[in-house]
């Protein structure tokens, strides 16, 4: 019963943590990323899956496993224990490094990753809900220069905010091996994007443009899983996933100002600029041998070509360069081993140690080049008191900018998440 207190306790904690500071990370100014290339769009896309999942490369799609909750394929859930309760909280950080030529600069962002908590509702059968990002914007660019009029003077282009999504989802296991799972979700965000020159000669008018927007839509995602068993303890499972493209809808306001008291702003609504976030199909294929080894390889594809998002002010190209939707890639590989999980004598036998790369194709392209990223990741699960209870560590250490281009981003991320087990609906036979 104590143990039962507890976990709600947690539960409710964590939900009003994540509530709260979504809320704040829109409003505030806050970075919850940072990257010049966040620019673009609807900014930088977030690494997918909790920490269990981004310390394998982000692998998931075909993951199977009764001990972490797997957000990237709905069907995964009826991997797990039938009287269990699971939860997942995640946080998040990265320092990154911005080189260009001789000039270099580092800047470091912390943010809440996710919440998911997932339980049964009937045999074969599971449910899962939480919150978790799916885009950051955050950036702040600038550089003076002389003009012989005005003297000097200074651009500026700043942006923050980002996108995150609410979802449930349901899945069933038919046969004893086919899982079907199906996902709904709730897309919302405060995107806001600043460009101003200010002159150091009080005579000129500073000048500023930007926009506000609020964005939001529903969609849904499909899940699929079947699991062949090979020898005894091992078994080969293959996923897929597919979202829905849905439209946009939110508001805009774009503004203009020179000087203190010239200020014009015109607002509308987004639903009627045909804006739409791109589809994605995922495929994986996985192998594990009980709970002691799994290895997977994920490929998933994104065509945002038809997301309108260069017609529109606010998701426009910035400066001269151009920017253009596209099809977004992704290859990801990973492998999870657990030497004893059992063993009563050496703790770090009983931790769980992960590892996986992967290579990002963005989901637009700027003067005509995708911009991509590789990155290598590790991790570790250290078991904590009984049951499945565990905290997750895991670290990234990744590179992402144009082939043509001169700035270059390093960054290096890590990840810590709470992973929660406990028995909810056992009927003891006396209190």
């Amino acid at each position: 019963m104590f143990r039962r207190l507890i976990s709600s306790w947690f539960v409710a904690v964590a939900l009003l943590l994540c509530g709260s500071f979504a809320a704040s990370a829109q409003t505030d100014g806050t970075f919850s990323g940072f990257s010049p290339y966040s620019v673009f769009g609807i900014g930088q896309l977030h690494q997918p899956g909790t920490a269990w999942n981004r310390s394998m490369g982000g692998v998931g799609i075909a993951a199977r496993s009764n001990r972490y909750i797997n957000i990237l394929n709905p069907a995964s859930m009826t991997a797990r224990d039938s009287l269990s309760f699971m939860a997942d909280f995640g946080l998040g950080g990265r320092i990154s490094l911005f080189q260009e030529g001789s000039k270099k600069t580092l800047n470091t962002t912390f943010n809440i990753d996710d919440f998911v908590i997932s339980f049964p509702l009937w045999k074969h059968t599971a449910f899962m809900m939480g919150i978790a990002p799916i885009s950051d914007v955050g950036y702040n660019i600038s550089y003076s220069e002389m003009d012989v009029n005005s003297g000097y003077r200074t651009f500026s282009s700043v942006g923050n905010g980002g996108i995150y999504q609410v979802f449930a989802a349901f899945s069933a296991t038919f046969w004893n091996r086919l899982s079907l799972g199906v996902e709904g979700n709730y897309r919302f965000g405060n995107i806001n994007k600043k460009a101003s020159i200010t002159y150091d000669d009080s005579s000129f008018r500073n000048m500023a443009s930007g926009d506000s927007l609020q964005v939001n839509n529903f969609t849904a995602k499909l899940g699929l899983q079947y699991e062949q068993p090979l020898t005894r303890g091992t078994y080969l499972t293959i996923g897929a996933t597919y979202k829905f493209a849905t439209g946009i809808t939110g508001y805009s306001i774009h503004y203009e100002e020179r000087g203190s008291y010239d200020r014009r702003h015109t607002s509308a609504e987004i639903s009627q600029s045909g804006l739409r976030m791109g589809d994605e199909i995922g495929v994986g294929i996985s192998f594990r041998n009980t709970d002691k080894l799994l290895i997977e390889v994920d490929y998933t594809r994104t065509d945002w070509s038809k997301s309108n998002f260069h017609n529109v002010k606010g998701f426009s190209n910035v400066g001269d360069v151009v920017f253009m939707e596209d099809v977004g890639q992704s290859f990801r590989a990973g492998f999870a081993y657990t030497p004893n999980r059992n063993d009563i004598r050496y703790f770090m036998r009983r931790c769980t140690y992960r590892a996986g790369a992967y290579f990002d194709q963005s989901y637009y392209t700027v003067d005509g080049q995708h911009v991509n990223a590789v990155g290598v990741t590790f991790g570790m699960t250290v078991p904590v008191f009984r049951w499945y209870n565990g905290v997750t560590v895991g670290l990234e250490l990744g590179r992402r900018g144009l082939a043509t281009s001169q700035v270059k981003e390093t960054y290096f991320g890590f990840n810590l998440a709470m992973n929660v087990f406990d028995i909810w609906f056992q009927k003891r036979p006396y209190e």
